[in-house]
C-alpha cells in the first residue's frame, strides 16, 4: 500500500473520531427554581417556639445569670489570687473600686454572652487624661471595654470611654454627667481556634452605651493590650473581670447581669 493511501484513511479515521467526540462546550442546564408560594401558609413556620424570657421589675430577663445584686460579692473573686473580693459594698446597692486591691473577676466562666453592667465616676471630679475614674469591663478576661470620665477631659480616643481599648473608637460620645449612672449593653462572641491553636474566627463585640451604639459588631484583632499588638493565644470560656486601675478611681459599679448566648 501506498504512502499516499495509508495517508488517506488515516485522515478519514480521524475526521470520523472528532465528528464522534462528545461537545465539551455545552450550556449546563439552569437551575430547577422552585415555584414561588401561592398562599400566605405556605411560608409560615411554626416550630421550634422561642423560650418565653420574662422581665422583671428590676428589667433583669429571667434566664440572666445576676452577678452583682448589690448585697454581696459571692460572685467574684480577686483576679490575682481567687481569694474573696475585696472591694466595697455601699448602701445604695452599688459596689466601688477599692483602690489598689487588685482587679476583681466573675467565679464564672463564659462564652458568647449578652451583657448588662452600669457604673459611675466620682464626685467632685478628681484627676485628668486616663487617671480620671478608669476602670475597664473585660470579656473573657482579655478584651476590653474602656471605663473613664471623658467629660471635658480629652484622651486618645482608642482609649476614651466605650473604646474597645486601643483597638477601636468609640462610634459616638454618649456619657451622662459625671457622677450620674452609665450603662453598657453588651454583646460578646468568642473567638473561635482550631486544634492546633490557630484562631479561625475573631470575637466581635457590640456596645450600647445609655441606649446608643457606640460599637457595632466590632471584629477584635485580639486581646486589648496597653503596650503591643494584640495576642491570639488559644483559649476557651473564660471570667468576667472588673479593673481596678491602681490609682484613686473611685469607680462605682451595680445592676450586673449576663445572658449566656
Amino acid at each position: 500500500m501506498t504512502k499516499t493511501v495509508l495517508l488517506g484513511l488515516l485522515l478519514i479515521i480521524t475526521v470520523g473520531c472528532k465528528k464522534q467526540m462528545p461537545k465539551t462546550d455545552i450550556v449546563p442546564q439552569k437551575e430547577e427554581v422552585a415555584q414561588e408560594p401561592t398562599t400566605p401558609e405556605a411560608t409560615e413556620i411554626w416550630e421550634p417556639k422561642p423560650k418565653v424570657v420574662s422581665i422583671d421589675s428590676n428589667k433583669v430577663p429571667s434566664d440572666a445569670i445576676v452577678l452583682f445584686n448589690g448585697k454581696n460579692l459571692d460572685e467574684w473573686i480577686s483576679a490575682k489570687d481567687s481569694t474573696p473580693a475585696n472591694w466595697t459594698i455601699n448602701k445604695d446597692g452599688s459596689m466601688t473600686v477599692n483602690d489598689k486591691t487588685g482587679d476583681i473577676q466573675t467565679k464564672r466562666n463564659f462564652g458568647d454572652v449578652q451583657l448588662h453592667i452600669e457604673w459611675r465616676s466620682p464626685v467632685p471630679v478628681k484627676e485628668s487624661g486616663q487617671h480620671r475614674a478608669n476602670s475597664g469591663v473585660y470579656l473573657q478576661n482579655r478584651y476590653e471595654i474602656q471605663v473613664l470620665d471623658n467629660n471635658d477631659n480629652d484622651t486618645y480616643v482608642n482609649g476614651q470611654v466605650g473604646s474597645l481599648y486601643k483597638q477601636a473608637i468609640p462610634l459616638a460620645k454618649a456619657s451622662v454627667p459625671s457622677g450620674e449612672w452609665n450603662a453598657y449593653d453588651v454583646i460578646f462572641h468568642a473567638p473561635e481556634f482550631d486544634a492546633q491553636g490557630l484562631k479561625t474566627k475573631s470575637a466581635t463585640i457590640t456596645v450600647l452605651h445609655n441606649g446608643v451604639l457606640i460599637q457595632d459588631h466590632f471584629e477584635l484583632l485580639g486581646t486589648t493590650e496597653y503596650i503591643g499588638w494584640p495576642k491570639n493565644t488559644a483559649h476557651g470560656p473564660a471570667p468576667i473581670k472588673l479593673q481596678d486601675h491602681g490609682d484613686f478611681s473611685g469607680v462605682s459599679y451595680r445592676n450586673i447581669w449576663v445572658r449566656e448566648l
